[in-house]
């Protein structure tokens, strides 16, 4: 891998940037009343498109809302805005990455899929409650403002082709009720808030979220590392892999996830007691073996629809083999446009013949004389994997991310040497089951914790 290009300054890149972050500050203090130096920033969200087919829109956007005047449809302008700045950001990134690793690029996206007919009203609703929050800013948030999504939530849910919105509104509005009221905040987190705001506001276009078109993979799984992401509520586990067709195709990095409802109460090795029953995949990873697959459905995006019914245990598969021989030449899946955005910059990468300068959560790696960042922190709690470990290896493969504005590498599992033999620790290596004695303690806390609260629903129930 060529470090160098990692370290390198990518051209426009800060200036789109400060493009965002200057807009983003517009929203701190709300669209109602844009004060002078609100109006700086919307004018500089304007100047940065202004080469784009969105150059009008967005200056009549501009001029409107920093005169108070601005309409619903003048602040999906400003959302767009924000969203194509961000989609070139992540795009350029990974133009860079793919040239970096020396990876074939992907062939653009297949035709997306019929759009199926939402009711309007619901958009439009949502679409209100979110120009509220913009008009009211983030400073001006209240209970009884940020509560007006409930209603709009609750009618989503029962339409599946409206979750991923009412899913997003929900998590945001939960995360505003935290922090209301918003004139108190010491603190508001102002680029997550206005991301998650932008990005609803783009949903709430009919045939904004227009179904990923579904293939079908036949050929063998190679996986990688698993990525795990917990929440107080949820945990998800997602899955790196390798696809070769059966067809003698190019392989294809692929993503297959799980996720499933939790109590807060279970945490470490006892999430994957919630996630093992609906993915055999885990069981293959944890035992270091490749899966069969049968007409899986794949979306263009390369993330894997997953069917145990459609998947078969294979044979034994070395992950360090796997990134060694088939990862060089695996082909990344495109991106849609709606879900660019540099945070969803995941990359498996190996490397080898690194050393390490720093240890514990401030770790990096020198690569060919290069400093490449160590982000120990995003390692799981569910596994094996430490940061001791990271800082003792001499070969790791992880997800190569991008943030704070600079490239980090998460690890997914390192190779060290213990009594002259190379020995492998993965982050998913409790997935399936483990006989671990640290994994089996954490597996029996999480059991019992699990147990309890059965106990306790089962009690309330009989109520």
């Amino acid at each position: 891998m060529r470090a160098d290009l990692l370290t390198d300054a990518v051209e426009g890149l800060d200036e789109a940037l400060a493009a965002v972050d200057g807009f983003d500050q517009v929203l701190v203090g709300g669209l109602l009343r844009p004060q002078p130096a609100q109006a700086v920033g919307l004018a500089g969200l304007a100047d940065a498109v202004a080469g784009s087919p969105l150059a009008g829109r967005v200056v009549e956007a501009a001029e409107k809302t920093a005169a108070g005047a601005a309409d619903e449809d003048h602040y999906m302008a400003l959302a767009a805005a924000r969203t194509a700045l961000l989609g070139s950001v992540h795009d350029a990134l990974v133009a860079r990455v793919e040239e970096a690793v020396g990876r074939p690029r992907a062939e653009e996206p297949a035709a997306a899929a019929a759009v199926a007919e939402h009711r309007l009203n619901l958009l439009v609703a949502a679409r209100g409650w979110l120009c509220d929050l913009a008009r009211a800013g983030w400073q001006g948030i209240d209970h009884e403002l940020v509560g007006g999504a409930a209603p709009v939530v609750t009618a989503m849910l029962p339409e599946p082709g409206l979750r991923r919105l009412a899913t997003l509104l929900d998590g945001f509005a939960a995360e505003l009720a935290a922090s209301c009221p918003g004139a108190t905040l010491e603190r508001v987190p102002v680029r997550r808030w206005a991301d998650l705001w932008s990005r609803a506001m783009l949903l709430t276009l009919p045939g904004a979220d227009r179904t990923a078109a579904v293939a079908e993979a036949t050929g063998r799984l190679l996986p990688l590392g698993v990525d795990v992401h917990e929440h107080a509520t949820a945990v998800q586990a997602q899955v790196h892999a390798v696809l070769e067709p059966a067809d003698g195709g190019t392989p294809r990095l692929v993503r297959a996830s799980v996720s499933a409802p939790k109590p807060d109460t279970v945490v470490g090795a006892g999430l994957w007691q919630l996630l093992r029953p609906h993915m055999s995949l885990l069981a293959a990873m944890s035992e270091g073996r490749a899966m069969e697959l049968d007409a899986m459905p794949v979306t263009a995006e390369g993330d894997l629809i997953w069917d145990d019914a459609r998947a078969t245990q294979g044979e034994p598969a070395d992950a360090f083999t796997t990134a060694r021989v088939a990862l060089p030449a695996a082909a990344a899946a495109p991106v849609a446009p709606v879900d660019r955005h540099p945070a969803r910059i995941a990359v498996p990468v190996l490397l080898e013949g690194y050393v390490v300068e720093d240890e514990g959560e401030g770790a990096a790696f020198r690569v060919a004389g290069e400093r490449l960042a160590v982000d120990a922190g995003r390692v799981p709690a569910a596994g094996p994997l430490t940061a001791q470990a990271v800082a003792s290896s001499a070969a790791c493969l992880g997800l190569l991310r991008w943030d704070a504005g600079e490239f980090l590498l998460q690890p997914l599992a390192v190779e060290r040497t213990v009594r002259k033999k190379p020995v492998a620790v993965h982050a998913g290596a409790w997935a399936g089951g483990t006989a671990d004695k640290a994994g089996v303690r954490a597996e029996k806390a999480a059991t019992d914790a699990v147990n309890v609260l059965r106990e306790r629903a089962g009690r309330l129930l009989r109520k």
